[in-house]
């Protein structure tokens, strides 16, 4: 069995009511950032991979290998526990067997896999279809088999509500908890009272995903706690404010050919260096060094 300490176990931390905030990171600086604010936990986001490692959108084409590389890399840096999106598990419930396994040697600690027919879309963009709700069964019986840890969760997304209904949705996220699904999660609820009824009709925890720009409506965390979700997601907030940091600072270089007092848009070289724990290997430098 993997070793998996208390502190990573996120059976004792997703509880209705808990509201768990879990930042989006998609490369191990981002992790090594929420880590330093204090923040318990995380989410691997598949979109965020897409975008940061291969500049194209969530489409479905990150390879399951690249992301359990993504996910070890980020391991090796964040202490508390990972939830991992695996997107549609990268097949059938065969596909799912080897998905579960690898991702759990890889480090995480809770993965979430979704109902959609492959290639998967951003649960915020048009043009999404969801496979069968007997075919998602299947996987999710397997992932739960797969599983060499019980301590390991298994979150099963429906985003049926784009396709069927918020009630079609509904019954799907039944289902899966059915199947042996720990946690479930109803993608991109539209309205306060979608959002509201989530947790009084599936009383087991449960997640809530915040797309800045998306559909769902944001709303306070006192507020999601009260309304008895287990997690909040804000999946992409690191990657987009990235994003418009990288665009304001080259935007001035572009134009002055230089930063200047501009430099203040970016953290100084010296937070850089405690970031990534430069004193650290320093250490382990002098430790070793034979002259």
């Amino acid at each position: 069995m993997p070793d998996r300490p208390e502190a990573r176990d996120f059976r004792h931390l997703l509880k209705p009511g808990a509201a768990m905030v879990l930042p989006g990171v998609s490369n191990a600086l981002a992790a090594r950032v929420v880590a330093d604010l204090g923040f318990p936990g995380a989410y691997i986001t598949g979109a965020g991979i897409a975008n940061t490692f291969l500049g194209i959108p969530d489409n479905g084409l990150v390879t399951l290998s690249e992301l359990a590389s993504h996910v070890a890399a980020i391991r090796d840096v964040f202490a508390g526990p990972l939830m991992v999106d695996a997107d549609t598990g990268f097949g059938n419930a065969v596909n799912m067997v080897r998905t579960v396994k690898l991702l759990e040697r890889a480090g995480a600690d809770a993965i979430q896999i979704e109902d959609q027919v492959f290639p998967k879309r951003c649960g915020h963009f048009d043009g999404k279809a969801v496979i069968p709700a007997a075919e998602m069964v299947a996987k999710v019986k397997a992932a739960v088999d797969a599983r060499s840890d019980p301590r390991l969760l298994i979150v099963a997304r429906t985003d049926a509500i784009a396709t069927d209904g918020f009630a079609a949705a509904i019954e799907r996220a039944r289902a899966y908890r059915e199947a042996g699904a720990d946690v479930t999660f109803v993608e991109a609820p539209q309205s306060l009272d979608e959002i509201a009824d989530i947790p009084r009709l599936l009383p087991w925890p449960q997640i809530i995903n915040i797309v800045l720009g998306g559909r769902t409506p944001e709303l306070p965390n006192a507020k999601l706690a009260e309304l008895g979700f287990a997690a909040v997601l804000y999946a992409n907030v690191a990657l987009q404010s990235a994003l418009h940091g990288m665009q304001e600072a080259l935007s001035v270089l572009r134009r002055d050919g230089r930063m200047g007092e501009a430099a203040r848009l970016a953290a100084t070289f010296a937070e850089r260096q405690r970031l990534v724990g430069k004193a650290e290997y320093d250490a382990l430098e002098q430790k070793y060094r034979t002259d």
